[in-house]
C-alpha cells in the first residue's frame, strides 16, 4: 500500500491517545529510554494491555515528491473496550524507546469509561521500526519530530479506512483524541496544533514542548524537590567527587560500577541523572532518606551514594552504565533496545535540552556544561550537528503555542515540567499537580512512576485528591470536545445533502456555467 498517497483531509476527526512509551521506560541523560532488564519486568507483568505486534508500510520521507521508498512501523490494537462502531479511538505513540505493547496506566480507565479502541503507534527508528539496517548520521536524517507527527497522521487515516473496511462503513469517522507523555506529549500537542481536523482534542502530560538550549531549570527544580537538607547533602556529595576525580579518578568509578566511562563528563552525567530520576519519577526517599540519614551518622557520603547508584539507578530501576558511554553510543548497529543513539540525534539536530548546571547553586558538577553537549554531539554524529532550537520553537511555538483543545498537565517534582505549558490560555487549559511525589506523567502513571501502577494507581501519591481532580477535569474537557465532535459528524451528511440539492438548483438555472463544489479536503467520489 503506498502511504504516501494516503488522504490526510477527511470531515471530522478521531480520539488519539499519544501516551509515551516512556511509561514503560528506563533513564538516559535526564530523559527517559528502556533499558531490556525494565522492558523484561514489565512483559511479565500485567502492564500492558496486549502485546499483539502488527505492521503497517510507512514512507520514510513524507517531505519528498520524489522518494517513495517505505518501512515496515510496529503497532499494536486494543479492542476490548470499544463500542462497536461509533466509539472514540484512543491512539497511543510510543516516543523514544522500543514499543512493547499498549501499557496499562490511566488510558484503561479513559478507554473503559468512554468505550474507545485503543491503538498504539511505535515511533519511526525506535524498537522494531528502523527503515535502515544502520544508524548512521547520513541514515539518521529521516528521525525528526515532524516526520514523526506525519507519521501519526498517516497512520490514522489508515487505521480509520482499515476500520471503515472491516465494519462495512464506508467514509464514517470515529472520534480520535490525542495523548501523550514527555516527549510523546510534545508530539500530543503538535499533532492537534499541525492537523486539527484529524483530532477532537489533545492530552499533553509532561509535555516539553518548549525546545531550549541550556536548560539550567532543570537542575535547579531538583535542588527545590529535594528540599534544603537533602539538596545541601546532594551538593555535598557533588563536591566531593569532583576532587575525588582530580585525585584519583579509576578507583571513584570503580566504586561506582562506572569503570567504563572513560570521559569524566559522561560519569558526571551519570552520577547526575542517578539523582534526578527520584525525583523525575516519584520516589524520592529512596534517594533521600538515606543519604540524609549518612550526613546525620558521619559516613562516606561517596560511598552511600554510590549504592544508591548501584542498588537503585542501575540495579531496581534497570539503567545501563553503557548508555552514558560514548564509545557504546557511537555504534551504529540496529538494535530493538538501543535507543539511546537515536535519542541524542534527536537532542542534538532539534531539541537540545542541554542539562548544563547552573552558574550558582548547582546540584550537578559544573563540568556538566555547554562544551560537554556539544563536544558529544560532535563525536558522535560528525562536524555540523548541532541543535536548531530555535528553528523548533518557531516551527511549533514553544510554549506560546498557537493550538486549541490541548490540556497540559504536569507535576509539581518534575524538572522537565519548565519546558512545557504552565499556564492556561483561552481553549488550552493547564493544570499542575502538586504533591510531594508528583512527577513526570502523574496524571497517566500515578506514583510512583516506575514502576507503572496498573490503571495509573494514585493511592501512593502523597495527595491523590490532587491527581484525581485533575484527571477530573480531564474527563469534563475530553467530553465536551468528543460530543463537539460527534455534533459535527451529525451534522456533516444533512450539510452535504443540502449543498447537493443548492447544485442541482443552480444547474437548472445556470445549466452551461455551473462548477462542482467540492467541500475543502473531500474528494467529489465523497460527496454521496
Amino acid at each position: 500500500m503506498a502511504m504516501a498517497t494516503t488522504r490526510l483531509s477527511k470531515s471530522a476527526v478521531v480520539f488519539v491517545s499519544l501516551l509515551s512509551a516512556v511509561a514503560l521506560s528506563g533513564f538516559t541523560h535526564g530523559f527517559v529510554t528502556t533499558p531490556r532488564t525494565m522492558l523484561d519486568r514489565l512483559s511479565e507483568s500485567s502492564s500492558y494491555l496486549t502485546t499483539k505486534e502488527l505492521w503497517l508500510d510507512q514512507t520514510l520521507d513524507h517531505y519528498s515528491p520524489y522518494d517513495h521508498r517505505q518501512f515496515k512501523q510496529r503497532y499494536y490494537e486494543f479492542l476490548d473496550y470499544f463500542q462497536v462502531p461509533d466509539g472514540p479511538i484512543f491512539l497511543q505513540i510510543c516516543g523514544e524507546s522500543s514499543c512493547r505493547g499498549i501499557s496499562n496506566d490511566y488510558i484503561s480507565v479513559l478507554a473503559k469509561k468512554f468505550g474507545a479502541a485503543v491503538v498504539s503507534l511505535e515511533h519511526r527508528y525506535y524498537g522494531k521500526s528502523s527503515p535502515f539496517k544502520s544508524h548512521t548520521t547520513e541514515n539518521l536524517k529521516y528521525l525528526s519530530s515532524k516526520q514523526a507527527l506525519f507519521d501519526l497522521a498517516v497512520f490514522r487515516q489508515w487505521y480509520q479506512e482499515s476500520l471503515n473496511l472491516k465494519l462495512n462503513k464506508p467514509g464514517a469517522e470515529n472520534s480520535w483524541f490525542v495523548f501523550g507523555t514527555s516527549y510523546s506529549g510534545a508530539l500530543s500537542a503538535w499533532f492537534r496544533l499541525k492537523f486539527p481536523h484529524l483530532t477532537c482534542g489533545s492530552l499533553a502530560s509532561s509535555a516539553v514542548v518548549l525546545a531550549v538550549y541550556n536548560y539550567t531549570e532543570y537542575d535547579k527544580q531538583v535542588g527545590e524537590s529535594a528540599g534544603p537538607e537533602c539538596k545541601a547533602v546532594l551538593q555535598e556529595i557533588t563536591e566531593l567527587v569532583d576532587r575525588r576525580l582530580e585525585s584519583n579518578r579509576t578507583e571513584l568509578k570503580k566504586q561506582f560500577g562506572a569503570t567504563e566511562l572513560e570521559i569524566d563528563g559522561d560519569f558526571l552525567y551519570f552520577l547526575a541523572d542517578a539523582a534526578v530520576v527520584a525525583f523525575q519519577c516519584g520516589n524520592p526517599d529512596v534517594l533521600c532518606t538515606p543519604l540524609v540519614e549518612a550526613k546525620r551518622t558521619g559516613e562516606d557520603l561517596v560511598a552511600a551514594y554510590a549504592k544508591y547508584v548501584k542498588e537503585y539507578f542501575a540495579g531496581t530501576f534497570g539503567v545501563g552504565v553503557e548508555s552514558y558511554n560514548q564509545k557504546y553510543l557511537k555504534n551504529t548497529s540496529v538494535s530493538e533496545y538501543n535507543s539511546d543513539r537515536l535519542w541524542w540525534f534527536q537532542v542534538c539536530t532539534e531539541v537540545a535540552y542541554f542539562q548544563v548546571a547552573p552558574t550558582n547553586d548547582s546540584i550537578r558538577s559544573s563540568k556538566v556544561d555547554t562544551k560537554y553537549h556539544l563536544d558529544l554531539c560532535k563525536n558522535l554524529f560528525g562536524e555540523g550537528i548541532y541543535p536548531e532550537v530555535d528553528a523548533t520553537n518557531i516551527y511549533y511555538g514553544g510554549t506560546k503555542i498557537a493550538g486549541s483543545k490541548i490540556i497540559f498537565t504536569n507535576g509539581s517534582q518534575d524538572p522537565w515540567r519548565h519546558a512545557s505549558k504552565q499556564t492556561s490560555s483561552p481553549d488550552m487549559p493547564s493544570y499542575i499537580i502538586t504533591c510531594r511525589n508528583c512527577g513526570h506523567g502523574t496524571d497517566m502513571r500515578g506514583c510512583p512512576q516506575y514502576p507503572l501502577g496498573i490503571g495509573g494507581n494514585a493511592q501512593n501519591c502523597s495527595s491523590p485528591d490532587a491527581v484525581n481532580k485533575v484527571r477530573q477535569k480531564m474527563i469534563e474537557h475530553m467530553d465536551l470536545w468528543l460530543s463537539e465532535c460527534r455534533g459535527t459528524d451529525e451534522a456533516l451528511p444533512v450539510l452535504l445533502v443540502r449543498i447537493t440539492y443548492l447544485q442541482s438548483v443552480i444547474s437548472f438555472i445556470f445549466p452551461f456555467h455551473a462548477v462542482p463544489f467540492r467541500m475543502p479536503g473531500i474528494q467529489p467520489q465523497e460527496l454521496h
